[in-house]
Order: C-alpha cells, then structure tokens, then sequence
C-alpha cells in the first residue's frame, strides 16, 4: 500500500481544497494510506462523513507562511505541517508527501530533512508545461536552485530522462538546453559547459532551444537554472490566463461575438483544459531521497486532486529507484576526473 503525507495547511486555499480533493482522492485510491496534517478540529468539519478509513488524521496548527526564510523556518518549526509532512516521508512512514506551501520551505525540508538521492548535488523543481501538440514539456529547474552549474545540469538531464519515460511513456526523451539562441558558441559559461557535458552523454541531446520554441513541442524535456526556469514557468502562466481572459472578453462584447461563441464555445474549453496548470498537478522535486511534491500555491481542489494522483504515479512506477540507477549512469558516463568544481 502506498502512503501519502497530504500538508492540509499549505497553500492560497487551504484547508477547504486539499480537503476537497483528499476526500476524493480516498475514495477513488482505495489501495493508498492518507495521512493528512493539519487542524483535526477542522479537517474533520471538513470531511465530515465524506473522509474515508483510509485517511490518517495528525494534528498541528503550527503554518510556515509563504513570506519566512525557509530554512529558518525549517529548523524552528518542527511541528509545522509541512516539516511534519517531510518527517513522515524520512523516516519511512510515508512514500510521498504533497504541500502546496512555501516552495523554498518544501526545497529545504527535502534537502535537510528527507536528504537527497545518491550522487546529487542539488534537486530540481519538474514541472510539466503545456505544449501546442498537447504533449507537454518537462522544465527543470524551475526554482529550486538558482545558481546551478553545468555539473547538475547534466544531473537535471539524466533525472528527467527518466522521469519522463516511466512516467510520461515517451521511449527516448528529446532533451534540450535553453538558451539564448540555438548555435553551440551561445550562452553563459555555465551553459557552454553544460552543453559540452551533455553532447558528450549517451543521452538523447538535441542540442539548445530558444524560450519561443518550448511550446511548439520541439523537447520532451527542457534543462536550465532555476532561476531562468522560474521566469519562464510565470511569464507561461501568466499569458495563458491573460489570454484565456482576453478571449472571453472579446466575445462577449458584441453579439456577433457571443453567437460566435456559442458556436466555438466547446472547442474553447478544451482548449483552455489543455493550458490550465491545474490539470499538469503538481511539480516533483527530482534528486530528493522521497517523494516530494510541490502544489501550485494557488490550487483550487481540481488542481490538488492532480497533484495528488501525480504523486502516486510516481510512487507506484518507483521513480525513486530509476532515479537513483539513472544517477549511477551519470556517473559511469561522466567520470568524475572530467568534472570541474562543484562537482557531485
């Protein structure tokens, strides 16, 4: 049986939205243990007669807000409920755990408190953002680490080389460099060693990738620092709700446009469906000794209910192990005379 730490306290929403989402998700995942932490007196309010027997309640009203310094936090917060999330996921008392809290809270208990997997440096934020094809892309990193070097690059590339096949059933993942511009001599000193690193591993390379090319569906996986990660996985969300919203606008200003869109209006909402990061789930934080798993911060319960089954997949496809074996190929593929400084 698969369990599953759920912090009931994290996020724009909650309680109301993981409640909404776990009750579902108890029902319909009959073969997972729950073990939701928060306020008892008001997730049982919550759940009342919907909250199956597979769902664990462990009390703590003690929140880390979005705002504190999260390893502070961290460290002076034991019984937050994202703290206590991480505890249950090291000592083995739970598979995974979900939060839609603090990111840099939830990137410094996996680091400190659950560890990282062999042979990693530094875990990456995955997020898969949507593409025109409809087949997504997984970036990484995408906020967890700002200053990251050619070294875990590479590490990112192996990781979600094999994420994305077990997870995503894409045989031989396409996986490219973001980057400035296309030709081999672009980017940072960081970049063109990475580059250099990554031509150089029995990875499938395609070499570098401009932003604009992302959603065309030309990668399977993208690679990049966090911080860049972070601007591009915002600017997304922002023009895609900006969008949407432009749309809906412009069709209901005349009636021309709202004859227009009774006659669109289907083909537009399964459009949209495609764009919502609310249907991607939630984002794993690859190279973490556990499963750790980062909600939007502003996910309703739709969202959380996929964060959740995303978090089971990985759980039940045994990610961790593939992730562990595709860190001892980096190794064997790059030895370790042939990394610079901070090498893993």
């Amino acid at each position: 049986m698969i369990t599953m730490a759920v912090d009931a306290m994290g996020g724009d929403y909650a309680p109301e939205a993981p409640m909404e989402a776990l009750c579902q998700a108890a029902t319909q995942y009959t073969d997972t243990k729950f073990i939701v932490i928060g306020d008892e007196a008001r997730i049982r309010e919550l759940g009342g007669a919907r909250l199956p027997d597979n769902v664990e309640v462990r009390h703590t009203d003690v929140v880390i807000a979005g705002d504190e310094e999260p390893v502070r936090a961290v460290r002076r917060k034991p019984n937050s409920s994202l703290v206590m999330a991480a505890t249950l996921v090291a000592n083995k008392e739970a598979d995974v755990m979900v939060s839609a809290g603090n990111t840099g809270a939830i990137m410094a208990a996996g680091t400190l408190i659950i560890g990282r997997l062999p042979g990693v440096e530094r875990p990456a934020l995955a997020p898969i953002l949507p593409t025109f094809d409809g087949r997504g892309v997984l970036l990484l990193d995408a906020g967890a680490t700002m200053d990251a070097s050619a070294e875990n690059l590479l590490s990112y590339a192996y990781m979600a080389d094999a994420y994305v096949r077990h997870v995503l059933d894409i045989e031989k993942p396409r996986i490219a460099l973001l980057n400035v511009g296309t030709e081999d001599s672009k980017g940072n000193a960081v970049v063109k060693q990475a580059f250099a690193l990554l031509s150089q591993s029995p990875l499938n390379f395609i070499g570098n990738i401009e932003a604009r090319e992302m959603m065309a569906g030309c990668a399977d996986v993208v690679v990049c620092d966090g911080f860049v990660g972070n601007v591009v996985l915002k600017l997304a969300e922002g023009i895609g709700l900006g969008l949407f919203s432009d749309i809906r606008t412009v069709l209901t200003q005349t009636m021309s446009g709202r004859l227009a869109a009774l006659l669109v209006g289907k083909r537009l909402r399964q459009m949209r469906a495609r764009y919502d990061w609310a249907e991607h789930g939630g984002a794993p934080f690859l190279g973490v000794n556990g499963g750790c798993f980062k909600a939007h911060g502003s996910s309703n319960a739709r969202a959380w209910f996929m964060a959740i089954t995303q978090a089971r997949k990985f759980i039940a496809n045994d990610l961790l192990h593939k992730l562990t074996v595709a860190m001892g190929e980096r190794h064997v593929s790059v030895p370790n005379s042939e990394l610079g400084e901070g090498r893993t």
